[in-house]
């Protein structure tokens, strides 16, 4: 699953990446389009529970969840139009499971910004205009495919419209495809349409050090976020960059002076990892602590699938404990001997604090 860091050029978006994969990979120089063809990396997604999870059985290996980041060069008014690289950085948007828009909240004179002054919030709707045009260029090509097929009487035809027809006054009121209400049967209607705001959207917003434990709230008042579907999160790439060598200590120790006690990467990164509909659970032995990565929803059988195919065709039960309760007993034993392991079946549906072993046909 990849997350695409997109937004105007030169407002820190490569050095995002940078810091989000823990690395000098991308380009960050101070001029538009530094960035042209795309940087990827995988990034872990750090979780506490497995440092506890680690303690309980002997300091084995830990192996966290990941998630796969994209940078790609800065969008630019009217690329929806533009037959260069404006066509070819929405033709990459296309292929992201989600977008990491990232806002520039700070001010910097020797940062130049492509329109020439800070302005989150005429920022947000250049971006955001130039999806939606994407999209209803997309709409409308369909509604006209569609219609041929609606006066034929065919039924999945006729629904297809219906919401086409909810759809497109909505994206002219300049509203993400992804903020329209609809049920079940009514997104899977428009999956096809591939659409660039219908993907899950998270706002990251480069602050400066001093404004970097702003709120949501405030964020959302400064760059004009309604929709509270949408995570918005303040981060300072700028004091990242500088703690990129940092050791945990350090960083802690810094990042204390400015009153911040979670790792606002980490944050970040999860929310990320969140917004794909995405969970994991752990297994938990001596020689590796592992998180592994589900769907939402996934009943035991899938779940088992992801460590070994056959583990989902031979799946009898698994015996599953609450992390917290193998920490508290000091590992498996302790935790049986106290009744804190069930057997569950292949109708369980995994839950984010669940440590578990499977039983299988041999």
């Amino acid at each position: 699953m990849k997350v695409w860091i997109v937004w105007l050029p030169n407002v820190g978006k490569s050095s995002l990446f940078n810091v989000l994969t823990k690395s000098y990979s991308a380009d960050a120089q101070n001029f538009p389009f530094c960035t042209i063809e795309p940087n990827s990396g995988i990034v872990n997604v750090n979780d506490s529970r497995l440092i506890e999870l680690q303690k309980a059985v002997n300091w084995s290996k830990i192996i966290p969840a990941t998630v796969e980041f994209v940078d790609i060069a800065g969008i630019v008014e009217w690329a929806s139009k533009w037959e260069w690289l404006g066509n070819k950085f929405l033709a990459n948007i296309r292929e992201a499971d989600a977008i990491l828009q990232v806002v520039r909240i700070f001010e910097d004179t020797n940062v130049h910004h492509v329109s020439w002054s800070v302005n989150p919030k005429r920022d947000i709707e250049i971006i955001n205009a130039e999806l939606i045009l994407a999209d209803l260029e997309t709409l409308w090509k369909r509604m006209w495919d569609n219609e041929k097929k609606v006066r034929s009487w065919d039924k999945e035809a006729k629904a297809k419209q219906e919401i086409f027809e909810i759809l497109k006054p909505h994206l002219e009121g300049g509203n993400l495809a992804i903020t329209l209400e609809l049920d079940a049967e009514q997104k899977l209607l428009i999956k096809d349409l591939f659409l660039l705001t219908n993907k899950p959207f998270i706002y990251a917003c480069n602050t400066s050090e001093i404004d970097v434990w702003i709120s949501e709230d405030k964020l959302r008042d400064i760059t004009w976020i309604t929709d509270k579907k949408i995570p918005v999160l303040p981060i300072s790439v700028k004091m990242e960059l500088d703690m990129m060598d940092f050791s945990e200590e350090d960083r802690k120790d810094y990042l204390a002076e400015y009153w911040i006690t979670d790792n606002p990467t980490d944050k970040l990164i999860k929310t990320c990892f969140d917004s794909l509909w995405l969970q994991y659970y752990f297994t938990a032995w001596e020689i590796e602590v592992r998180a592994w990565t589900i769907k939402s929803g996934w009943k035991a059988p899938q779940a088992a699938g992801v460590i070994h195919t056959d583990f989902e065709k031979k799946f009898i039960k698994a015996d599953t404990v609450n992390w917290k309760d193998l920490v508290d007993n000091g590992g498996w034993a302790k935790a049986r001997e106290n009744w804190k392991v069930r057997m569950e079946w292949k109708e369980y549906i995994v839950q984010d604090w669940d440590v578990m072993l499977f039983k299988f046909w041999g």
